[in-house]
């Protein structure tokens, strides 16, 4: 007889197919196993004009009403993507019971028709705007080209390609647009997931601009005490992922960061040792902190702590302060 998993997700054709690989992977590793995916249209979907901290961020947004259905009994799992999951609060009842391995964790430069990459280095920006949903992008846009217009563009990330080659406006709240766009910061790994990965005109090395904490990693949230769901998602569980996911989450637990908080936490693992490095900016860019160490792989969250206090001493609580919505 099939045992039944329900997991729910995002009605973004990136989260079902994100949702989708992870029922493929969980059925090959027990072929007992009825994967049912349940979809949600989420504040954050139904909203694609407003600013993500009236919802409450990322977390409010995209994850709260799906993880509501799990501690409610209702789904058996969700899906997340790890960079959408608050990294300064707990979810009583909750526990990641799986992460993939790693996408791509890099972020990526999409231009419209008639625009070169050189086009902005060499005006460092002047006379163009890029669109982009997050605060870190633009911060980071703005230190490698100071001039530019960072609008806030939302949408999922096919739609939001379509509106830069249509040279839509951004709706604002309460009326009002701006733009249009000459380019988008995206993360590589979501262009990849909707087949246009064809679009990307450059790829930002982690030096150029650090990653968000968790991005390219996908996440699965059950009950803690859901043992057999658990069991059942340890077959999928990547190690290096998870040790990934504990270091950069560690970072932003310590700083107790915030939505409007451009923050960033990568790390990479060559044998036994774990390299971690980490970042803190105002909205402009113009305060920024970073700080790398390396530290045994398999003590994901003392580095962790090691990293965030190192910011920490360096300054990051003011600027994290600074940016706090009143």
């Amino acid at each position: 007889m099939a045992i039944p998993v329900r997991i729910g997700t995002r009605k973004s054709v990136m989260a079902l197919a994100q949702t989708e690989d992870i029922a493929r992977r969980l059925s090959a590793a027990a072929s007992e196993l009825d994967v049912q995916i349940v979809k949600f249209e989420t504040i954050g979907d139904s909203d694609q004009i407003s600013k993500l901290l009236p919802h409450g961020g990322k977390g409010g947004a995209f994850v709260q009403e799906i993880r509501g259905a799990v501690v409610a009994g209702k789904l058996d799992a969700c899906m997340h993507s790890l960079k959408d999951m608050p990294g300064n609060e707990d979810t009583p009842g909750l526990v990641i019971g799986a992460t993939l391995s790693r996408d791509p964790p890099t972020d990526a430069l999409v231009l419209r028709e008639g625009v070169t990459l050189e086009d902005l280095r060499k005006s460092r920006g002047k006379g163009y705007s890029i669109g982009t949903n997050a605060v870190r992008r633009g911060a980071y846009a703005k230190r490698l080209f100071p001039e530019i217009e960072i609008i806030h563009f939302r949408g999922a990330a096919d739609s939001r390609v379509r509106k830069l080659d249509n040279r839509e406006k951004q709706r604002l709240p309460g009326g009002g647009e701006v733009g249009p766009v000459d380019a988008l910061i995206m993360a590589r790994s979501g262009l990849e997931r909707v087949g246009l990965i064809h679009r990307m005109a450059h790829e930002f090395s982690p030096h150029e601009m650090l990653p968000s904490a968790g991005q390219g990693i996908v996440a699965v949230e059950c009950a803690v005490n859901d043992w057999q769901t658990r069991r059942y998602l340890s077959l999928i569980d990547d190690p290096v992922a998870r040790l990934s996911c504990d270091a950069e989450r560690e970072v932003l637990w310590v700083l107790n960061g915030h939505c409007n908080s451009p923050m960033a936490a990568f790390s990479t693992i060559n044998g036994s040792e774990m390299t971690l490095s980490a970042s803190v900016l105002d909205e402009e860019g113009g305060s920024f902190i970073e700080t790398t160490r390396t530290g045994s792989a398999d003590r994901p969250r003392e580095l962790g702590r090691a990293v965030a206090m190192e910011l920490l001493d360096k300054g990051a609580a003011a600027i994290i302060e600074r940016t706090r919505p009143e």
